[in-house]
């Protein structure tokens, strides 16, 4: 069942229907999202909404209707680069412009303490605290450059965002939630060497402003039957999935025990050296209702992926992610 789109945005695209069409088809497939076409228009749900191409005296108009504003404004950033990069312009009958970029909240930095001997735990405090525990696992952290004022992205005139440069621009990581609860969001970094987080978790202070950008990403997958694979860097996103999950699940972790923390004590985790080895002979559940979420080095998420399909999985029934080294698009 979609979600009440109650939030609605529409403009008018310079462009025939014809190549309009064409472009969102592409994109469609591209992003692996249906599409629903009758004869007065065509529409491609994503992220819980739908973007919707009208033919129109000879140009084509576009309506947006999502559940929130901040997918409206996504998904106004997201049109306007796609056909600005085919030569077309939208002429957007509202934009925010000037606002604080779509889904990005200013948080206050409450505390940062060393959860183990590889992860720091770092909790902020927001209005905006709740809408990260729901939904999608991650958001985009963005880190202010040390010892000057903060730029923050902001939306442009198109709907597009525009996003600060040169010696004013942000460090923009990817993390995972771990816990929230009321207007407090905690999240894990895992220390290692040359991290530019890391460096700022060491100096940064109680009260100072960091962005949170999402929340993004996949939610726990609803299979019966739950394999997960990861590195250290996957650690945080594995036991969010770990304590969402409804189903039977079995997780391999190569990282070490002193890393663990709770799930040290958890029957359904098995620590491992050798991820791929992992892979390999893992009982990975039989029939449809299964799903494998494989993260960590690039090269290894791409090995994962081949093997996988070799096993015969579909690619809605896993996930395999490069956390981190050379990435590959179909990782």
């Amino acid at each position: 069942m979609f979600p009440i789109r109650s939030h609605r945005s529409t403009g008018t695209l310079s462009s025939a229907s014809g190549a309009a069409s064409a472009i969102l088809r592409a994109r469609a497939a591209e992003w692996e999202v249906e599409l629903a076409e009758t004869p007065e228009s065509l529409t491609m749900h994503v992220w819980g909404s739908e973007l919707c191409l009208i033919p129109e005296d000879g140009a084509v108009r576009i309506e947006l209707r999502a559940p929130e504003q901040r997918i409206i404004g996504l998904l106004q950033d997201n049109a306007t680069e796609l056909f600005e990069s085919h030569g077309m312009s939208i002429k957007w009958d509202n934009v925010n412009e000037g606002a604080l970029t779509s889904g990005l909240a200013l948080m206050q930095v409450v505390s940062v303490t060393q959860r183990t001997s590889g992860f720091i735990r770092i909790r902020v405090q927001g209005e905006e605290a709740a809408r990260f525990g729901q939904g999608s696992l991650h958001f985009r952290l963005l880190i202010p450059p040390q010892g000057r004022e903060a730029k923050w992205p902001r939306i442009a005139a198109n709907g597009r965002t525009i996003w600060p440069e040169g010696e004013d621009a942000l460090h923009r990581p990817v993390y995972t939630v771990a816990d929230q609860a009321g207007d407090w969001v905690d999240f894990d970094i895992y220390r290692h060497t040359g991290s530019p987080t890391c460096d700022w978790a060491d100096r940064v202070q109680p009260g100072e402003i960091v962005g949170l950008l999402g929340p993004g990403g996949g939610w726990c997958s609803e299979a019966a039957t739950l394999r997960l694979f990861g590195d250290e860097t996957a650690l945080p996103a594995i036991a969010r999935m770990l304590a969402l999950t409804k189903g039977e699940a079995r997780v391999w972790l190569r990282c070490g025990a002193q890393d663990l923390g709770h799930l040290a004590d958890d029957p359904r985790v098995t620590r491992c050296d050798d991820l791929m080895a992992a892979l390999h002979t893992a009982d990975l559940g039989e029939g449809e209702d299964r799903h494998v979420f494989f993260a960590g080095p690039a090269q290894a998420a791409r090995d994962a992926r081949r093997h996988l399909v070799d096993r015969g999985l579909n690619k809605r029934q896993f996930i395999t992610a490069a956390y981190w080294g050379q990435p590959d698009s179909r990782a």
